[in-house]
């Protein structure tokens, strides 16, 4: 969820390499608690999309790491590819999930309007509609984890930020043929981000590796068979 000022936390989980988790729309770091990779963690503990890029260079600098593999879901991953395209040097994989060229913006409106009227049952349904039919396990992991905390701490003016930023913002993956390694991770039944659009990217991007997920949705990296998916899809 956004903040006044992007900040960060360092967790040494006793391995190499380190990897950036910036969490999408309505979310927080939080929804990376089930993520089991084999990384050390730089959560995005507060997220303002407006300073996201300097907070994080200046995070990577005081902890001198020199590069660093990205995993930006959502919103969060027009930040990584925002990121990498402007510090490709820095960059040793970055991971998209749930991603989307743009947002329609008469769609964006009709949510900020939903949400000025009257929040919490929107964005209720928004979270069920972020899991596939099929994807049993990772809603019955988020109901028992999030769920209830989500919505009891909803800021509208903070997704209303968010809001503000996804109608401004296109991903541009002709910027991002500099990253020799991008992998791209979708869930085949997606009904926020198309699974159409990321075929598209995939298309400009001839290098990045698309792993569809079947029967799951937008939240297609809580499900139980994810973990497998990231190493051997």
């Amino acid at each position: 969820m956004l903040s006044l000022k992007s900040e960060f936390k360092f967790c040494n989980r006793g391995f190499k390499d380190v990897i950036v988790l910036i969490p999408g729309w309505a979310t927080n770091w939080r929804i990376f608690d089930g993520l089991e990779l084999d990384y050390n963690y730089l959560l995005t503990t507060k997220l303002n999309t407006s300073d996201f890029n300097q907070q994080l260079l200046s995070q990577l600098e005081q902890l001198k790491i020199s590069k660093v593999s990205l995993l930006g879901f959502s919103l969060g991953g027009f930040l990584a590819a925002e990121f990498s395209s402007s510090y490709p040097d820095k960059i040793t994989q970055l991971n998209l999930l749930g991603v989307r060229k743009c947002y329609d913006s008469q769609v964006l409106k009709n949510i900020k309007r939903e949400i000025l009227t009257d929040a919490r049952p929107w964005i209720y349904k928004f979270y069920l509609n972020c899991f596939s039919k099929a994807d049993k396990q990772g809603l019955a992991w988020f109901r028992k984890n999030l769920l209830k905390e989500y919505l009891d701490n909803l800021s509208s003016a903070e997704l209303l930020r968010g809001l503000d930023y996804l109608a401004s913002h296109t991903l541009h993956p002709e910027a991002l043929k500099e990253i020799e390694d991008i992998r791209i991770f979708h869930g085949s039944d997606d009904m926020i981000a198309p699974v159409k659009e990321v075929l598209e990217i995939k298309t400009i991007l001839p290098k990045a590796k698309l792993t569809l997920l079947a029967d799951t949705g937008h939240l297609c990296f809580l499900n139980q068979n994810f973990r497998e998916m990231f190493y051997h899809g």
